[in-house]
């Protein structure tokens, strides 16, 4: 087990680092093109390789850091079954979008992001549905059962959130993807929303209500018991993902742009950050608050921080 860990903290580490040298990439080197003239022919080269397979590499590590997360906390079942029905599911709906333009609107998919299965959809496209909709759903869910609500309405409760996180997140990754400098997938309709069609957010929730209902049945209505310090993967997996997008959006884009991104984070870096407080605690934690009703000096040692986690 201890091996596990020591893998998903690398390709968790490599999968933060890849977006940190994207971003680098994305947002200081591309719109400074004498930069890119300045440097030897060997390291002009290295930089069109690392451009061109920067985002198989982030996605493909983010991925694998997120499904050594699951299996190693929550078992083979779980891992499986939010997994499989997730890429299954999300990719069906994204090879019907580029087909008809149901259910996201009408587009297409550029290079950039890997081999495209039929022609059509990147491979690293449902991996992607997968971790993200995997760390919504799980904070959703474990946020939820550490309260008094009856477990059906957690059960669908948890499917929601963990939907409108998950669309959140599009909100600015879209227009990060598709109207800088260097877009990985285009519209081929005018969209109303910030360039983006009103439908492909309802699209967005719709999938990942899908996907996440399906998940929700295989893994049943057993409480999941995982505690606040056991979130701090999905949490920063969600966390870094979104300032990708919105740093992009943000930086790359006309100030029209500042509102879906204060949108984002409204309805979903602000929720995930709560739903991770609600969870509960950790033993330790608990175990001295009921001891005393006092939090020591030193409790908050007692939560490992994501830094201080990935530093390990």
């Amino acid at each position: 087990m201890r091996q596990l860990v020591t893998i998903e903290r690398i390709c968790l580490i490599g999968h933060i680092a890849a977006m940190a040298f994207g971003l680098a990439g994305l947002i200081l080197v591309i719109p400074n093109p004498e930069f890119i003239l300045s440097l030897s022919k060997f390291g002009q080269d290295v930089f069109q390789v690392s451009m061109a397979n920067g985002g198989v590499g982030y996605i493909v590590l983010g991925a694998a850091a997120v499904a050594i997360y699951a299996y190693r906390v929550l078992g083979v079942r779980q891992w499986l079954g939010f997994m499989l029905p997730a890429v299954v599911l999300s990719l069906s709906s994204e090879l019907l979008g580029t087909s008809t333009g149901f259910p996201f609107g009408h587009y297409q998919y550029l290079s950039g992001l890997g081999y495209k299965i039929a022609g059509l959809v990147p491979f690293t496209i449902p991996l992607s549905w997968f971790y993200l909709g995997f760390s919504a759903y799980l904070l959703a869910r474990a946020g939820l059962e550490n309260t008094r609500i009856a477990p059906w309405i957690q059960q669908v409760g948890a499917i929601a959130l963990g939907s409108i996180l998950l669309t959140a997140w599009d909100l600015v990754l879209d227009p990060a993807m598709t109207q800088t400098a260097v877009p990985f997938w285009q519209f081929q309709e005018v969209g109303e929303f910030f360039g983006m069609p009103y439908r492909n957010l309802s699209g967005w929730i719709g999938t990942g209500v899908v996907f996440m209902t399906v998940a929700a049945i295989v893994w049943e209505k057993k409480p999941l018991n995982v505690q606040r310090s056991q979130l701090l993967v999905p949490l920063t997996v969600y966390l870094v993902n979104f300032a990708f997008g919105a740093v992009i959006t943000v930086t790359s884009l006309d100030s029209r742009f500042l509102i879906p991104t204060a949108l984002g984070l409204l309805v979903g870096v602000v929720p995930a950050i709560v739903l991770w407080w609600m969870a509960a605690p950790t033993s330790t934690e608990e175990a001295i608050s009921n001891s005393d009703g006092v939090k020591p000096d030193n409790a908050e040692n007692l939560v490992v921080s994501p830094v201080k986690m990935l530093a390990k």
